[in-house]
Parts: structure tokens; C-alpha cells; sequence
């Protein structure tokens, strides 16, 4: 390597150092330690457009270790993306494109939101498994449209969350060889050295997973991690961590200090890194020119590497039109004409049908009209109901399959739909049950604060699980769910609403959970209640009476309860509407007036739901009641459990007379 590459990789340091430093906060000891690797990766091998952040075919690099933010704000800066220097002099603060950690579609060139550790190592999986079935997909002999690698910088935190292990299995087990991962091994977390928690052989580990291992010892070394790099990419069915072994701190009074990684230096620490580095001590955010003058040469190189992708592409076009449509659409994010045409509908009232089952059937008939749909299971599919039938299994050396096994790794499961998402091309999805939706909020959250398009399907949705017990009953977790901004939450009552469903979270373009049940429901009558408009609004009435005494409000299985009660009510004189709610936030978007007239202030109200009842007070008011969850289930045939938790219409009627009477 030559003179000007120290000097880059010394701008990088000092730069981000100087965001910290003006912020008061913020994370050194990474940005100054691995800053070598980072330039090794973003000037020597990363394909990508400055000028155009989402040029599709770019490589993709996530910085999973996101508290180094101020590192990729520098590159981002350096390299000529939309960021300025003065939003650096901004960083984590009010407004800025600099926050804390990275968020994706706030700052120009963040390919994911990243924070929570480990994040970033599944979401990169994602991304490897898109590329991998788009390549093979599209691509034909002399046109490699989708051809390009996933990146990470990963820390020894990232490898410490259990996720890394799972998302790395599975990364092995599917054969991403273009998925190459840097591992900052600075032997240093905010506690101390790792070996106070930490000594298992990283080598070991990641060869067990059917990784690619290479060891860089010196993270100065940067013909070695040149290397290291070349090396990775011509390994063609694994997937490749390089560990390069680094000082958290370089070049600053505290290194190799576990102070270094979360605080600012003093400003006479600060100046001292700067002598070290060869800077001015007083001068802020200073950008030798020639480093300049060198990092802005990726603009011109990007470019170039667009234009000749789009000469590619238009040859493409010309020999293969029908791929190359279908390939814009694919990565556009629309939707093939007609795909809602064929969805069931469910006329016959006789039957009972789990909104599972009626779910799996839709999925199906979806997947038929929409090619780039794509998901599976934690190890749960036939029982999720969301096998895609003839669609074969995915593995990135027999890619043709839209059927991912991801395994017992529901962590993993989310962060790797999360990362289908963000790669672009694939509307992707991941079932478990409804319980273990534990094991994955952190990525159903990530979903929700990028608005992507992760669909997460969930069954087994309440204490109607029965025999399995309360391990496996789901409570507290639809009121979670539901407390999470930016997040669409439908419960589906029969058949009929859950198809509605499935069509929102095809055409929503944001994450949406789906709740299914594992017991057969009543179908409602598509003829006679208004289900198809009805879930759109995320409530809507299914009977109603003039002169209302009262209404009940169902979600799920529990709305046929409530029509039971209405039954009853009315028989006695009590006049009765029945709403069935799937979807608080849909009904929240509704404008106040529609709001008034499903749930009209002045009339009684009864919620009934098998989960929390916490949240509930906001819809039926301090007058109304619920009839909800206030306690963990128990192991019992369903049935009855929904006899003994109260779940019954005559519980509900009930408790509608007790309430018209303290009224």
C-alpha cells in the first residue's frame, strides 16, 4: 500500500474522531481501530455509485458494530455521497443526517438501520440470500445483472448475541459465498477485556457453521486484509469471516482501554490522538485535499460502474424482454396485474376453519401470481401453514426454491427477512407461533423503524392453543405488538378477513404482523357482512340494531363469541351491534367521522379479546369493560379454556346487563 492509503485511513480516523468530539458523545475506540480495514474494503473492492445509493447492482455494506457510526458517516462523507461535512459537524444531534447510530433511509448510503448487536449480522444474511436467488433468477450467460457481495463489519459484541450464531448456521448451511464479513477483534467491551465472558475459538466456532476462516493478525497490516478480502471472494460456497486482529483506541491515550469505546477523549487526549496521527491538534474536521482528491475518484469510478451496468441491461432487454420487465418490477416494488384475482372465498357457513389453514391456502394462490414472494418457517411450516407447495426448498446451490428452512432460529428468521426487505427485489416473510414472536422483536421492531416490507406470520395466537399450556399461549403479546409505532398488527376473524389480510400485507409496502389461529372459527357469510371493505378500515360492524343499547367488540376467533351474545341480547330486548376489529392501527388511519360511526361515543361498550386486556380503556372508554387475558393461560383442551378464562357468550351477555345497569 502506499502513502496517500495512511493518509485516507488517518483522515477517517481524525474526522470521526472531531464528530465526537463536537458532540460530547459517541463511540472512538472503534473508528480509530478499524479504520484500516474499512478503507481496505470501501477503496480497494466495494462496488458502488455515490451519486446513486440504490444503483441495484451495488455491493451492499452494513455496519453491524452500528455504534461506530461516526466511522461510516466519515466514509459516507469521504467517498462523495449526499452528506455533508457541516452534517457531520451535526452528529447525534437534533434534525441531523448523523444520528447515533445508523438509521436506514435517513442518512444517504445506511443500508440498515443497525444498533441493537448482532442486527446487522442476520439482516446481511438476508441480503446474501436475495441476491443469490435474484442472481440465479434473472441472470443468463454474458448478463450478470444481479451480481455483487454482502459486507460487514461485525464487532466482538455482534459475535457475542446469540443471533450471530444462528444467522451464521444458517448463512452456512445455504452456501452464501458471496457473503464476506470483517470481524474487529479488539478483545474489548464496555466491561472490561472479552476473556472476563468470552474464550470460546471464534475460528472454530465459524468453521463448524461450513464458514470460510482467515485470520488477519496485524489490523494495520493492509496488504494482508487486501488479501484477506481477495482471498474471501474467490470462495465461491461459503460464506468468509475475516478476523482481523485489532487495538480498540489506536493511537490514543487509551488504547486497548474498555474507557475508549463509549465516551468521548478529553480534548488534551484528543489532541494528543491527532499529533499521533500525523493532524493538526487544532484543527476540526480537517480533510487533507489530497485525501480529498483520492476519496472523491469513487464518484467518477461509481459512476462508470452504473453506466456500464446499464448498457448491460439494455442489451438484456433486447435479447431477454420479458425477464428484463419482469426484473423492473421485481425491484420496483410492483405488484403483477391481476394477482388478486383467484384469492378463495369462503361461502360455505357450515364449516369451520382455522385462520391458519385459510391463510396457507391464500399464501399459495399468491405465491402463484407472485413470483418474487418468498419465505418460511422456524422449523413450523406445516404447522404455520405456510409451505409453498411445488415451489421447491432454497439453498444458494439450487436456488430455483421459495421455500427458506431457516430453523429453530427465530432471531435470526427476522433479521434475515429484514434483510431480504432491504436488499429490494423479494417480498419476503417468516412464520413461527405467536409465543416465540419473543424471540424476534427486536428485528419486528427494526421492520417497523425502517417501514420495510418484512411480513411476520404468526399462529397460535391465544390460550386457545389449549393442551400445550401457557408456555406455548400467547398473552401479553398482541397489546405488545400493537404498542409499537409503525407496525400494521392484523387478527383476522375467520376465512374470509384473513385473504383481506393477506392482500394488505402484500400491498401495505411496510411490515405487517399476521395473527392466526390453531382452532377452526366460523366462516362469516361474505354475502352478508361487509368483510372485504370491513378490513381495509381495520373495524367495521357485522350486525347492528337501531336504538343501540349496547356494542360488543370482538378480535379473532373471539368475534364469533360476540355475535353468539348478540344473539342472545337481542332475543332479551337489548339491542346489540357487533364490531369486529382485526386491526387497531388500520381503524386509527380512519378518518374521525367513519371512527364515530363503528364506535359512537355515547353507547356502552364491551372489548372482548383472548390477550391483555391492557390498552383496551382507549377504545371502550372508563364506562365500557373488557373481557380479556389477566393472567397466563393454562394446559387444557382450548374449549375449555375459553370456557374458564370467560370467553363465552354467555359471559359476555352477562356482563353486557351488569354494565346497561350501572350505567
Amino acid at each position: 500500500m502506499e502513502n496517500i492509503d495512511w493518509l485516507c485511513i488517518n483522515t477517517i480516523r481524525v474526522l470521526s474522531l472531531d464528530q465526537i468530539q463536537t458532540a460530547k458523545s459517541g463511540h472512538p475506540g472503534m473508528p480509530l481501530g478499524a479504520s484500516p480495514m474499512a478503507y481496505v474494503l470501501w477503496d480497494k473492492f466495494l462496488r458502488h455509485n455515490p451519486e446513486n445509493p440504490q444503483w441495484f447492482n451495488r455491493d451492499r455494506f452494513i455496519l453491524s458494530a452500528g455504534h461506530a457510526s461516526a466511522m461510516l458517516y466519515s466514509l459516507l462523507h469521504l467517498y462523495g455521497y449526499d452528506l455533508s461535512l457541516e452534517e457531520l459537524k451535526r452528529f447525534r444531534q437534533w434534525g441531523s443526517k448523523t444520528p447515533g447510530h445508523p438509521e436506514y433511509g435517513h442518512t444517504p448510503g445506511v443500508e440498515a438501520t443497525t444498533g441493537p448487536l448482532g442486527q446487522g449480522f442476520g439482516m446481511g444474511v438476508g441480503m446474501a440470500i436475495a441476491e443469490c436467488f435474484l442472481s440465479n433468477y434473472f441472470n443468463r450467460e454474458g448478463f450478470n445483472i444481479v451480481d455483487h457481495y454482502t459486507y460487514a463489519i461485525v464487532s466482538d459484541g455482534d459475535l457475542m448475541e446469540g443471533i450471530s450464531s444462528e444467522a451464521a448456521a444458517l448463512a452456512g448451511r445455504l452456501k452464501l459465498g458471496k457473503l464476506i464479513y470483517l470481524y474487529d477483534d479488539n478483545h474489548i467491551t464496555i466491561d472490561g477485556p472479552t476473556d472476563i465472558t468470552w474464550t470460546e475459538d471464534i475460528e472454530l466456532r465459524f468453521k463448524a457453521h461450513g464458514w470460510h476462516v482467515i485470520t488477519v493478525p496485524d489490523g494495520e497490516d493492509l496488504d494482508a486484509i487486501y488479501g484477506a478480502i481477495k482471498a474471501a471472494q474467490d470462495e465461491k460456497e461459503r460464506p468468509s469471516l475475516i478476523r482481523i486482529k485489532t487495538h480498540i483506541g489506536w493511537h490514543s491515550p487509551k488504547q486497548d482501554n474498555p474507557a475508549v469505546h463509549g465516551a468521548p477523549l478529553s480534548e488534551e487526549e484528543a489532541k494528543k490522538t491527532k499529533k499521533a496521527l500525523g493532524f493538526p491538534e487544532d484543527r476540526m474536521f480537517y480533510v487533507p485535499q489530497e485525501a480529498l482528491n483520492h476519496f472523491r475518484k469513487a464518484v467518477e469510478k461509481g459512476r462508470k460502474l452504473e453506466q456500464e451496468w446499464n448498457e448491460m441491461f439494455k442489451e438484456y432487454r433486447k435479447k431477454y424482454p420479458e425477464l428484463a420487465e419482469e426484473f423492473e418490477r421485481f425491484i420496483s416494488g410492483e405488484i403483477p396485474e391481476n394477482w388478486e384475482e383467484g384469492l378463495p372465498v369462503y361461502t360455505d357457513t357450515s364449516k369451520k376453519i382455522a385462520t391458519r389453514s385459510a391463510s396457507g391456502e391464500t399464501l399459495n394462490i399468491l405465491a402463484e401470481k407472485i413470483p418474487n414472494l418468498i419465505g418460511g418457517s422456524a422449523d413450523l411450516a406445516s404447522s404455520n401453514k405456510v409451505v409453498l407447495k411445488g415451489k421447491g426448498d432454497f439453498y444458494c446451490d439450487s436456488p430455483s426454491g421459495r421455500n427458506i428452512h431457516f430453523g429453530i432460529r427465530e432471531h435470526a428468521m427476522g433479521a434475515a427477512v429484514n434483510g431480504m426487505a432491504l436488499h429490494g427485489g423479494l417480498i419476503p416473510f417468516g412464520a413461527t407461533f405467536f409465543v416465540f414472536s419473543d424471540y424476534m422483536r427486536a428485528s419486528v421492531r427494526l421492520a417497523a423503524l425502517m417501514g420495510i416490507h418484512s411480513i411476520f406470520v404468526y399462529t397460535h395466537d391465544s390460550i386457545g392453543v389449549g393442551e400445550d399450556g401457557p408456555t406455548h399461549q400467547p398473552v401479553e403479546h398482541l397489546m405488545s405488538f400493537r404498542v409499537m409505532p409503525d407496525l400494521t398488527v392484523i387478527r383476522p376473524a375467520d376465512a374470509n378477513e384473513t385473504v383481506e389480510a393477506w392482500k394488505i400485507a402484500i400491498k401495505e409496502k411496510k411490515p405487517v404482523v399476521l395473527v392466526l389461529t390453531r382452532q377452526n372459527v366460523p366462516v362469516l357469510d361474505p354475502d352478508k357482512y361487509p368483510v372485504r371493505e370491513g378490513v381495509k378500515k381495520g373495524a367495521y360492524i357485522l350486525k347492528d340494531s337501531e336504538h343501540l343499547d349496547i356494542i360488543l367488540i370482538g378480535t379473532g376467533s373471539e368475534v364469533h363469541i360476540c355475535l353468539e351474545a348478540a344473539e342472545i341480547l337481542e332475543k332479551e330486548g337489548i339491542k346489540t351491534r357487533v364490531v369486529s376489529m382485526p386491526s387497531w392501527e388500520l381503524f386509527f388511519q380512519q378518518d374521525e367521522d367513519y371512527r364515530k360511526s363503528v364506535l359512537p361515543e355515547d353507547i356502552p361498550k364491551i372489548a372482548v379479546e383472548a390477550g391483555s386486556s391492557l390498552g383496551w380503556r382507549e377504545i371502550v372508554g372508563e364506562k365500557g369493560d373488557v373481557i380479556g387475558m389477566n393472567s397466563f393461560g393454562a394446559s387444557a383442551p382450548g374449549n375449555e379454556l375459553m370456557e374458564r378464562f370467560g370467553f363465552t357468550a354467555e359471559n359476555i351477555v352477562r356482563r353486557a346487563k351488569k354494565l346497561l345497569i350501572h350505567r
